[in-house]
């Protein structure tokens, strides 16, 4: 479900619950000065709710909350405009912080025009999931750990002394090896000459970029047409390490873009 416990009057109030609510109301009411999708409840939250229960929802005592699978939520999923917007992308990705939805939001958006592998509204749900769960939503473009782990796996690619550490994991779903570093570097025309190369995938943009790359390359759109979530999740993890959270990005996702 899009939202995992009640939200509002009385709620539970998870702050990834509130986003999804305030960023639908949003998208429905049109409020003069829109909620902010922050996911800290308060008086004008759910005063919107009431408002949106009596107003769409037609409830003859509301009772400000949501609750899953109610009729409120059901009501609020009907009427959202389906499409990916700031407000949407800082829903979906529950950590974000606004300056992050605003670096990432006109990225996005032009890799959807770009690329039919993230074209239709399901395919878009299923990377925004894995990409969400991958980097903690949109957070990190770069692996925690040194990358010593990798040094003299000649399954990466990592022939040469140092290679662990250069060629880290990096981007949104991380791209590991010297191997893959090179392949993406012919793909995306990166000059190599620079010794600091590689660390250019913590851009946002190649960030972004080789993430598309990789789901393109392991023919993930096919998948994602088939809703196959574990499937996805096998290919990019090797198992299925944090499935419950994908799914639960992949929830979000769904709601405002299917």
């Amino acid at each position: 479900m899009a939202i995992e416990a009640s939200v509002g009057q009385e709620g539970v109030n998870a702050p990834s619950d509130v986003r999804v609510i305030q960023a639908a109301l949003n998208a429905v009411m049109h409020p003069e000065i829109p909620l902010a999708v922050d996911g800290l409840i308060g008086p004008k939250t759910i005063g919107m709710i009431t408002s949106f229960q009596d107003d769409k929802v037609g409830l003859r005592r509301p009772d400000g909350r949501v609750d899953p699978g109610g009729r409120t939520l059901r009501t609020l999923h009907s009427l959202i405009p389906k499409a990916l917007t700031p407000d949407a992308l800082a829903a979906v990705m529950p950590s974000a912080s606004p300056r992050v939805v605003e670096k990432y939001f006109p990225l996005l958006n032009h890799q959807c025009d770009c690329h039919s592998a993230i074209s239709s509204p399901l395919r878009l749900s299923h990377f925004l999931a894995q990409i969400g769960h991958e980097s903690l939503s949109l957070q990190l473009t770069e692996e925690l750990a040194s990358g010593e782990a990798y040094e003299g796996r000649d399954d990466l690619g990592n022939t040469q002394p140092g290679d662990g550490v250069r060629f880290k994991g990096r981007g949104l779903i991380q791209l590991t090896g010297r191997y893959n570093y090179e392949r993406y570097a012919v793909f995306a025309d990166l000059d190599t000459s620079d010794e600091h190369w590689p660390e250019q995938l913590c851009s946002p943009e190649h960030a972004l970029a080789v993430s598309l790359w990789f789901w393109e390359q392991r023919g993930l759109a096919d998948k994602a047409d088939k809703d196959d979530v574990k499937g996805i999740t096998k290919a990019i993890n090797g198992g299925y390490n944090g499935l419950a959270d994908r799914e639960a990005y992949l929830a979000r996702a769904k709601f405002f873009l299917t």
